[in-house]
């Protein structure tokens, strides 16, 4: 068993366990940059007909780490090497942080993710070639995913706004985190790099929703 199944069947007991009883408490995913690709975007990097291969699976069902990189660029510097996430999408999207914005030049909004009106566009660089996105490069929102029966079990609807805390030696209360709830979700919260860097946390820990 490789040490992100070991890591994953771990967590899963655990919350298993945890959530046995009255309190919730949701796992913490953190995202590093990265990008979805439509077939047309995927058609002009990789050349026609391309097919995503898979590096490993993600938390979340049906979503994967391919082992396809390429670069973005911006106005003014560059990031190599930036993971696709698949299966494809409609619509390009590119996941960074603000920090990342300042290397890049480009100032990101933060959006839900798919809501890409508005947003900047960036230089995608593959192997066979690159498209100038005129837009869809964002800041994630920081967001939970949930099944119905866990958000009913804390009178949660899709879409609501809730805090959560993070304990630690930098315990914060973090506002305007989306709920996402679907029955293909499985429970995990996800921050980007500058959110989990500022409140020093790593994947698994756990985080609780406070009351409204």
């Amino acid at each position: 068993m490789s040490q992100d199944a070991l890591v994953k069947l771990i967590t899963e007991k655990v919350m298993e366990k945890l959530n046995e009883q009255d309190e919730v408490l949701i796992p913490i995913g953190i995202s590093n940059r990265h990008i979805h690709l439509c077939r047309e975007d995927l058609n002009h990097l990789f050349g026609k007909g391309y097919e995503l291969t898979k590096i490993k699976d993600l938390k979340q069902p049906g979503q994967f780490a391919a082992n396809e990189v390429v670069t973005i660029k911006g106005p003014k510097g560059e990031f190599k090497k930036v993971r696709i996430l698949g299966p494809l999408r409609d619509e390009t999207q590119v996941e960074i942080s603000i920090s990342d914005g300042f290397k890049l030049g480009i100032n990101p909004p933060i959006k839900e993710s798919g809501k890409l009106e508005n947003t900047p566009g960036i230089t995608i660089i593959g192997p066979k070639g690159s498209v100038e996105l005129k837009k869809g490069t964002i800041a994630a929102l920081r967001h939970i995913h949930m099944t119905p029966e866990i958000a009913s079990k804390l009178n949660i609807k899709d879409k609501d706004e809730v805090d959560i805390e993070i304990s630690g030696i930098r315990r914060a209360i973090l506002g305007n985190v989306l709920v996402r709830v679907s029955n293909n979700y499985d429970i995990e919260m996800h921050l980007d790099m500058d959110e989990a860097n500022a409140c020093c946390v790593k994947n698994g820990d756990l985080v609780r929703i406070l009351e409204k």
